[in-house]
């Protein structure tokens, strides 16, 4: 344990939507567990402060944070808050995310405008805000959440918002890593799959073993495999890696059936 002793770590839509343990909660629960002092960052203070209890019950240093972080004063008051409580800021996990249907044809303008701004911008945002206090702390470690959405063409998907807005995010990745390498400032992405979390349970479980099929490992992935990848993304372990683009989908990008 104790690979981030010592950082302090923002984690955005930290807790879940509903029960269960989704990909933000998981990562801010294993960041605790290896030693950092994590934000937890939340539009509900309710559920942010009841992943802290959860948290603090396990021994962990979290504290909870309202804020919406389409909003730059928010995001600006959610850094202040990190260096203020703990004297430093070294990690920021970007997890906010959304979806609406639609395609190019379909999708409103107000979907699409509000998608960009929940995916890409509040991204963008959080960066501003937290790079100036991580250059301050002498470097720190970035790390957004993509989709296997923004990879690849999925036919019948219809959500050109959430794709467009998922590969905007690697972009930004890429964009971020090359400006801040210099000061020691690492930023990362994590292109995730079809991972079980409460976000997706109204799919049932007919949809969740088709999902699972359609998986090379043929396995479920879940919010933990996710948390995993983001541990070493933010600790030193990953010191000489940025601009990163890590799959963590079972396979499903890299492995096709073979014609016969």
């Amino acid at each position: 344990m104790d690979r981030l002793a010592g950082k302090v770590a923002i984690v955005t839509g930290a807790a879940s939507q509903a029960e269960g343990v989704g990909n933000g909660a998981a990562v801010a629960m294993l960041f605790a567990r290896e030693g950092a002092r994590v934000v937890l960052v939340n539009r509900s203070l309710e559920r942010a402060t009841a992943l802290e209890a959860a948290i603090r019950a396990e021994g962990g240093e979290a504290a909870a944070f309202a804020a919406d972080v389409t909003d730059s004063q928010a995001t600006q008051a959610m850094a202040g808050f990190a260096v203020e409580r703990y004297g430093r800021l070294d990690i920021l996990h970007n997890n906010v995310g959304a979806g609406a249907p639609g395609d190019t044809v379909t999708v409103s303008l107000d979907d699409w405008n509000r998608i960009i701004q929940t995916n890409l911008t509040s991204a963008m945002l959080c960066c501003r805000a937290c790079i100036p206090r991580m250059r301050e702390g002498g470097g720190g470690s970035i790390v957004n959440v993509s989709s296997t959405a923004g990879v690849l063409g999925l036919s019948g998907f219809g959500a050109a918002a959430y794709t467009a807005t998922k590969a905007g995010l690697q972009g930004l990745t890429l964009s971020v890593a090359a400006d801040h390498a210099a000061e020691g400032i690492r930023a990362n992405c994590l292109v995730v799959g079809t991972v079980a979390t409460p976000l997706v349970r109204f799919l049932g479980e007919e949809g969740r073993e088709r999902r699972r099929k359609a998986v090379p490992l043929q396995t479920e992935g879940t919010a933990w495999d996710v948390a995993f990848a983001a541990v070493y993304f933010a600790s030193d372990e990953s010191r000489w890696v940025t601009g990163a683009m890590l799959p963590i989908d079972g396979g499903f990008q890299s492995i096709r059936p073979w014609p016969r």
